[in-house]
């Protein structure tokens, strides 16, 4: 039973985080006069030695004391005598456990915030590195019209900065000091709860006892913000898997960051962009594992809300891991510039400006649409280019076809056509880089 009910195994990385509120709570109850000056100074001497214990992996953990909190409570007694109960005067561990996860959320929250903003900066600095390369846009992954490899990338910078808003948000509904809750109706002792937030940097307080120690919208919320980030991950990385192939061919990732074959002496493979599609899952999995536990559970604390740790700190480690390294592994990567012009090097990609040259000729787009796409036809069936055809043959679909169009089918041209706010056209990628700069600022 112990074993099975035990989360020392994994609750243990709260141990700093637990002293830090320990400290500010046994300060407040001396200044409140609950516990005697000397009485807390010596708790807070004793915690101050645990502290140096966990920083230098010294500390005794024992599973017979199920989790942190008890730990560190026995270990306090063990070193100051039967003071150290006193530690925990005016509070419970349903509370002490919830300050202890918002703290280490608060922290962890910034760093990750640290790495994605990185992770943008890498992207930006691609995307000005390969300014003027041109490569197929793709829906449906068919070759649909051409764009900049800058405006393609720029792309995923601004999904990561829906994201960092979506973890500010997180952070925001972090930042609530639940201490003094208790197990679920607040305390008799005649605490002070803003002292102890202001003293741990919190800039609210939970209003509601019994709301304090049953929410976990906060973890639930980080793991949604972590799944939509993976998700986007996840995408990029598709991404790049695809044209490091042979069949793309567009980029080559550095060695670094891809693997040979135990039996093929001539794979490179991309396992960091694929496990980092297949990490996906596992933090898609956390987020419903944690909702699942919460559905049905009656107010307020319950044994079940302990299953919300392991799944927030496998995403936490598994953010940690990949966001350094996909930054590293996107700058070392390489442009295959005679594949991508070559795959840039179909007209047919051009087939929505010949569209809109007849409706500037008094088509309607529904009818210019019906053109082109006869003209496609008949050049897919004579295994021609639309450059390819005369002017006669061109005319028997519509007469101005017959007129000069070859700028029409010069990708270089058509970018650059395309000129409106959020564009692909070079001036445009170039405002938007300006932008993108100065929202990362």
């Amino acid at each position: 039973m112990l074993h099975f009910t035990a989360s020392l195994p994994f609750d243990r990385r709260l141990a700093l985080v637990d002293l830090r509120g320990s400290i500010a709570h046994v300060k407040m109850l001396a200044d409140r006069s609950i516990l005697a000056h000397e009485e807390a100074e010596t708790i807070r001497g004793g915690l101050e030695e645990i502290r140096e214990e966990v920083e230098k992996d010294l500390f005794p953990y024992d599973l017979d004391f199920e989790d942190i909190h008890m730990n560190i409570e026995k270990r306090l007694t063990e070193k100051i005598g039967p003071v150290g109960g006193k530690l925990h005067t005016g509070r419970s561990r349903n509370d002490q456990v919830a300050l202890d996860t918002h703290l280490y959320m608060k922290d962890e929250i910034m760093v990750i915030d640290n790495l994605l903003r990185r992770l943008q900066e890498t992207i930006l600095n691609l995307a000005e590195r390969f300014q003027g390369i041109l490569m197929p846009g793709y829906t449906h992954l068919q070759r649909a019209q051409p764009i900049l490899l800058s405006h393609h990338l720029l792309a995923y910078f601004w999904m990561l900065q829906r994201d960092r808003e979506r973890l500010e948000g997180v952070l925001k509904r972090t930042d609530l000091m639940p201490l003094g809750a208790g197990a679920i109706a607040g305390t008799g002792f005649d605490i002070d709860r803003l002292q102890v937030a202001d003293q741990l940097g919190f800039s609210s307080l939970y209003e509601n006892s019994v709301d304090a120690v049953s929410d976990r919208d906060y973890i639930i919320e980080f793991l949604s913000f972590s799944a939509i980030l993976m998700m986007h991950l996840s995408r990029l990385c598709e991404e790049l898997i695809n044209w490091s192939s042979a069949e793309f061919g567009f980029i080559e990732l550095d060695d670094a960051y891809t693997t040979g074959s135990s039996m093929m002496p001539q794979k490179k493979n991309p396992d960091l962009a694929e496990l980092a599609r297949g990490k996906t899952g596992r933090v898609y999995g956390s987020l419903f594992a944690i909702l699942t536990v919460m559905k049905g559970l009656p107010l307020a604390y319950n044994k079940d809300m302990q299953e919300d740790k392991e799944g927030l700190f496998d995403t936490m480690d598994t953010l940690k891991g990949l966001l350094p390294l996909l930054a590293e592994m996107l700058d070392t990567i390489t442009v295959n510039h005679s594949c991508l012009n070559e795959a840039v090097d179909d007209d047919y990609l051009c087939a929505t400006d010949l569209a809109d040259f007849l409706v500037k000729n008094g088509l309607s787009f529904r009818e210019a649409h019906h053109v082109v796409g006869g003209l496609i036809a008949y050049c897919r069936k004579e295994e021609k280019r639309l450059r390819e055809l005369d002017p006669d043959t061109r005319g028997r679909f519509h007469s101005a076809l017959a007129g000069e169009i070859s700028p029409l089918l010069d990708p270089v041209k058509v970018v650059e056509a395309r000129r409106s706010r959020g564009g692909t056209a070079p001036s445009a990628v170039k405002s938007q880089l300006e932008l993108a700069w100065k929202v990362l600022k």
